[in-house]
């Protein structure tokens, strides 16, 4: 039986108040982003750079592809070159993610490009499957904490996926042309049937959210720029995994639940929204001193903190600044600390 793609057809369970609330929260976060985009383009390199960072590194982590923090930002500077087959991995998507960033206007979502992004996320790497859509049937499984695997869901057959990345891609483009839908809404379908697709031997999971940023730009949705979505994913991943597998249940059948991907889709970016505008106002605000922008970061979370964090929400201010800000801030009795080494976190008091 193959699976049919009408993105002209919107599901009637998307048309529900808690998507249109977060449809509309995002829509005016948009607004805004627009402004900071012409008037803030000094906080936003920093931003962008450390985005760039924290996306290829979370992206390639929640497939279990690891390096450390060193390499990570030596490989993303190119200052060096990979070592080994996860750094190879992660170089590649450096390349397709700078491509994009770059050139998203140019890049027309059809299947012989996803075929050439597929082969450029694998460019360091000596695979003979990089470029290839799948030649074999595929499963995804995972294993709990006995060690026990599990089918956790079956995709379509290998024979059938070029045909259906195809008409995949083309329903997609043919709905965003007509403009009768919100490509809020169309995205994240896209990006879930790719998944059930799952048209490649290896690279899905990276390529599915290279693919959300593309077509999150090309919507004129930039903040994947300044905040990795991919690090929200990665912060969130259970409930990444918990979502996919709700809507990917009876997806051969085309009687699939979409909305608890497109919800969490929403959720996602939403925070990155919010994340770019407290981070941006808080470095814009050159009435503060570095130290009192430390301050007013502790005085609106209840969260525990760590440098890096610290260092994320203001990367224009140095790591000595942050350690003699935070010793101050502990004499004070402003915050507190809990933990040693790499584990130590502040929190307000």
């Amino acid at each position: 039986m193959k699976r049919e793609f009408d993105y002209l057809k919107l599901p009637p369970s998307l048309i529900c108040r808690e998507v249109m609330e977060l449809l509309s929260a995002i829509h005016e976060y948009k607004g805004k982003q627009d402004l900071y985009v012409a008037a803030r383009a000094d906080v936003l390199t920093h931003l962008l750079e450390i985005a760039r960072i924290q996306s290829t590194g979370a992206s390639n982590r929640i497939e279990g592809i690891h390096t450390s923090d060193e390499r990570l930002k030596a490989l993303m500077q190119e200052k060096t070159k990979p070592r080994s087959r996860s750094e190879e991995e992660i170089a590649g998507y450096r390349e397709v993610l700078r491509l994009i960033h770059e050139n998203y206007d140019h890049i027309p979502v059809k299947h012989n490009i996803i075929l050439q992004l597929h082969r450029d996320l694998y460019q360091f790497s000596p695979s003979a499957l990089r470029g290839k859509f799948k030649t074999q049937d595929n499963l995804i499984a995972e294993t709990d904490r006995d060690g026990i695997e599990r089918i956790r869901f079956k995709p379509l057959p290998a024979f059938e996926t070029p045909e259906a990345i195809k008409m995949l891609c083309d329903s997609f483009t043919e709905a965003v042309n007509k403009g009768k839908t919100d490509p809020l809404l169309l995205i994240p379908q896209f990006i879930l049937d790719f998944l059930c697709i799952h048209p490649f031997i290896d690279g899905n999971g990276r390529l599915s959210r290279l693919l959300t940023l593309l077509l999150l730009y090309q919507s004129g949705y930039l903040v994947g720029k300044y905040i990795s979505i991919e690090k929200i994913i990665e912060d969130t991943k259970e409930t990444y995994y918990e979502v996919l597998e709700e809507s990917s249940v009876n997806w051969l059948k085309g009687k699939n639940k979409t909305l608890p991907f497109v919800k969490y889709f929403l959720e996602v970016l939403l925070k990155a929204y919010r994340d770019f505008e407290e981070r941006v106002s808080l470095m814009s605000n050159k009435q503060l001193s570095k130290p009192e922008r430390i301050r007013t970061v502790f005085a609106e979370t209840l969260e525990k903190l760590s440098k890096q964090d610290i260092l994320e929400r203001l990367p224009d201010t140095s790591v000595s600044t942050v350690e003699n800000t935070l010793a101050m801030l502990l004499k004070e009795g402003y915050i507190t600390k809990d933990g040693a080494g790499k584990k130590t976190r502040y929190v307000k008091t």
